[in-house]
């Protein structure tokens, strides 16, 4: 059978597609996440759209004051204007009020959904895309850049569609009022309209370069803290704060970049109103002086064009937020775009066996540089029984522990449980019947009791206690000052190796898989840890099917079959005793390692 490899040669492209519009980034996000909350939408839409037209009833509420004030036309008729002037301003204030609730709940509810859907879409992405791509970059993305994408997607639903329905009302009030002095108004629009989409495809390159650089320092700041035994080790503080300063002066001169090319619009916007608000005085002027307006009419316009130029001006300044928002949510896509290739599939079936023997059968794998890992090996590990795997560093061993759980497929060959192909099987049910313990120990920053209960979350206290009891965690577990409820730290760190180790093994022993992968559990660990380690993992292999992968190879004397690999192919294979007694490689290994020659 022949598998395509997951690769990850375009996995590591998430800096963003510039070649997507943004209109076809905002269509993505309006009909994969705006859609389902479209009556909330609407309907704050429809509170906006009544807002917005209350500017325009102020407008002509104030010509009917100058005019009813110059024509003397009586105080209850100024009384009366009054009324419909604070009556209008009451509605405007009732509607806002409702459009930014509904609008902020539909914005941050977009956002959130993304979010999730991020995290959702990363948890089943490859190994391949994790070992591809830096863990603190992954969480610059769903942390920073949907940050960035939850003030542009606010600041739009409010002020842009706020804006644009404002200028719309007003706009018509004008024309209404005189479409002459509305020509010279109109002038600035197609201008100032091409002035910021220029300035919008700047922002959001610069914001992609700036978000880019973001992402590298949160991975180069995870990379640091995570290693920072070795960092102080080698006395390289001043050479990562070097590092750090370098990325961090990038990304202050893309931001003041951004800053700088954002600031250009208000001088522009304030330039072209008046050279507009010059003209339509002048006009309005000569109309007055003429008898074909009245003062009124001509303030109400002024009036008019004066609170549409706040919400152009706030569309200028939104648009440089929305462009970075943009540039976000291209790189967001860009990730939800990478699908996962280790997939279930079609017709894939839960897997039900009662003999759980592990075959690989002529399995070649190959990883994306090039490498061959394996070269057309064949082992079985019957049901019950262990077989350790041994060789020199690069022959192998730990691929085949990431194949038979299918992190990686073989590009040949098969690999099968109790005879059942492990592809044509769903990955949830072949991962349920497997526990694997590392040599990286797995822990969370959580207790004990949770990293215990990790594979089976459900687990009673006393099925946690006596998995802990079974991998002799129990005893130093009861000594620490808060016991099973002592929190970990990060990766363990409160703990010491040992410690680390019989806590997976604990969670091994919880989960109650039927098959086992080791992969040289014990190697970081001094002897007294060692002695431990190995007494709760002979008890935890005890009835399982189970693959060792060990440099020690005292280990790993008790297996009951030894496989021995030299560049991927298995060149020696017996009982201990019997690979002794052959004096190949594993007799001359063994010797090396006991101190003596053989």
């Amino acid at each position: 059978m022949t598998q395509q490899n997951s690769t990850c040669s375009n996995l590591t492209a998430l800096q963003g597609d510039k070649s997507r519009s943004s209109l076809d980034l905002l269509k993505r996000l309006v009909r994969t996440y705006l859609r389902p909350y479209r009556g909330q939408f609407f309907a704050a839409m429809t509170f906006m759209a009544v807002a917005a037209v209350q500017r325009g009833v102020f407008t002509q509420m104030l010509k009917f004051v100058v005019d009813g004030t110059n024509q003397l036309r009586g105080f209850w008729y100024i009384c009366g204007v009054c009324a419909l002037i604070s009556g209008s301003f009451w509605l405007r204030g009732a509607m806002v009020y409702l459009h930014t609730i509904l609008m902020n709940r539909v914005g941050q509810r977009i956002v959130a959904d993304v979010q999730q859907g991020m995290c959702e879409h990363l948890l089943k992405g490859d190994l391949a895309f994790f070992h591809a791509n830096a863990s603190g970059t992954l969480v610059s993305r769903v942390t920073n850049d949907v940050m960035i994408m939850r003030q542009a997607v606010n600041e739009c639903l409010l002020n842009s569609f706020r804006g644009g329905l404002e200028l719309l009302s007003l706009i018509g009030v004008m024309l209404y009022q005189d479409w002459r002095l509305s020509c010279i108004v109109f002038v600035i629009f197609p201008l100032s309209a091409f002035f910021v989409a220029r300035i919008g495809k700047k922002i959001r390159s610069i914001s992609s370069n700036t978000q880019n650089a973001i992402g590298d320092l949160s991975a180069l700041l995870n990379q640091t803290f995570q290693g920072i035994r070795h960092v102080k080790a080698y006395g390289n503080e001043a050479l990562e704060a070097e590092r750090v300063r370098g990325l961090t002066e990038m990304i202050f001169k893309f931001s003041l970049k951004g800053v700088r090319v954002g600031a250009l619009t208000g001088p522009f916007m304030e330039v072209l109103s008046s050279a507009a608000i010059s003209g339509v005085v002048i006009c309005g002027y000569l109309q007055v002086a003429h008898g074909t307006n009245t003062t009124g009419g001509l303030i109400a316009f002024i009036t008019s064009f004066v609170l549409a130029y706040d919400p152009m001006k706030r569309m200028g300044r939104v648009n440089a937020q929305f462009q970075a928002g943009l540039a976000a949510a291209d790189r967001v896509f860009t990730l939800l775009d990478v699908q996962p290739t280790i997939v279930d599939a079609r017709g894939a079936k839960e897997l039900h066996v009662s003999d759980y023997t592990v075959s690989l059968e002529d399995i070649c794998f190959s990883y994306d540089d090039g490498t061959q890992a394996l070269d057309h090996l064949t082992i079985t590990v019957p049901h019950g029984k262990t077989v350790a795997i041994v060789g020199a560093s690069g022959a192998g061993k730990s691929t085949i522990i990431n194949l038979i759980p299918r992190f990686y497929d073989v590009q040949s060959g098969r690999i099968a449980i109790g005879g059942v192909d492990t592809c044509a099987v769903t990955l949830a049910s072949l991962r349920r019947c497997i526990a694997l313990v590392s040599q990286e120990t797995a822990l969370f920053d959580d207790t004990i009791r949770a990293n215990i209960a990790y594979g089976k979350p459900d687990a009673s206290v006393a099925e946690i206690e006596q998995a802990a009891a079974s991998a002799f965690a129990d005893g130093f577990i009861r000594d620490l000052p808060f016991g099973y409820d002592t929190q970990v730290g990060e990766l363990g760190v409160k703990l010491s190796g040992g410690q680390r180790q019989r806590i997976a093994i604990a969670r091994a022993m919880l989960r109650n898989a039927p098959i086992l992968l080791l992969d040289e559990a014990t190697s970081a660990l001094d002897n007294e840890s060692e002695r431990a380690v190995q007494a709760a993992l002979k008890r935890l292999q005890e009835g399982r099917t189970t693959i060792v992968v060990a440099h020690r190879l005292s280990t790993i004397v008790d297996a009951d079959v030894i496989v021995v690999l030299d560049k991927g192919r298995g060149i020696e294979q017996g009982s201990h005793a019997e690979l002794l007694a052959l004096g190949g490689i594993y007799a001359k290994l063994y010797g090396m390692q006991a101190g003596g020659a053989t």
